[in-house]
């Protein structure tokens, strides 16, 4: 099986795609990833979905509203962060804006004065690293190598950092089977209340919401839509008679249903 995923090597879409696939191709944007595998070009794609403590990856989200694909499965994996340079002396820290962001805490208080350059990804920053240096990189502690040396490990702010990457597929290959279902709800009203009864349907069937974030539509101002996370499969009639029942607050608007999924913990 063949995917694509954000790059270059040794990013840790990387080390969740290896886990899926054999071959494996890299472009630096989730947009990019989505239209492939919609396209058939592609078997998969995985693409990072939220971080425990930055959230949401909001051109995953965006992506997936405007892309017909299916999601066939979720990879949750932990994030270690090493800083990693040449040696000790360095101006810059550079890494993925997430990274930075994770590690923001303990970088302020150990390396007040070095500057924090954001790029496109972890593996970039250690590219930069090895090519100068008065760089440094954050990144996983595998990627030091005879040339680069890992400063210190474990320096997320917080312990439990993980992330969830979704595991994409033609939307021929969407599934009801599996444990999670994500879904996409895009009212065409908007009154006191919408979102309340959006929801009471899943609370009614004692159906839990494992994630919702609003994003705006991009069409007009103050337009919304939903993206949804519940722990049941669509396969179940409980979820069915939920959405049916979400489908009449709706009016014109649209559920797609992106699919139901099992989770898969891959740790590295």
């Amino acid at each position: 099986m063949d995917a694509i995923t954000l790059g270059p090597a040794g990013t840790y879409s990387h080390r969740a795609t290896r886990s899926i696939a054999d071959e494996i191709e890299f472009t630096e944007s989730v947009t990019e990833i989505v239209s492939r595998v919609e396209s058939g070009a592609t078997d998969r794609g995985v693409i990072p979905i939220e971080n425990s403590i930055e959230g949401s990856v909001t051109e995953s989200l965006d992506a997936l509203a405007t892309h017909e694909v299916a999601i066939v499965g979720e990879i949750v994996t932990p994030i270690r962060h090493a800083l990693i340079a040449q040696g000790p002396s360095f101006e810059t820290i550079e890494s993925h804006p997430q990274a930075l962001a994770q590690c923001r805490a303990h970088l302020a208080a150990e390396y007040p004065s070095a500057e924090l350059v954001p790029v496109s990804s972890t593996a970039q920053g250690v590219e930069r690293a090895r090519s100068d240096p008065t760089a440094a990189a954050i990144a996983h502690p595998d990627n030091a190598d005879a040339e680069l040396t890992v400063l210190a490990e474990g320096i997320q702010d917080r312990s439990s950092n993980a992330t969830r990457f979704m595991v994409l597929a033609p939307e021929i290959e969407r599934t009801d089977a599996g444990g999670k279902t994500s879904l996409i709800v895009a009212p065409d009203t908007d009154h006191p209340g919408l979102l309340l009864e959006l929801l009471e349907p899943f609370a009614e069937r004692d159906i839990n919401l494992s994630r919702i974030e609003s994003r705006p539509t991009g069409d007009r101002l103050g337009e919304y839509l939903f993206h949804i996370d519940i722990d049941t499969g669509l396969y179940e009639q409980r979820t069915q008679n939920a959405i049916a029942e979400i489908e009449t607050e709706v009016g014109a608007g649209s559920i797609q249903r992106l699919g139901s999924y099992d989770t898969e913990h891959v740790v590295e």
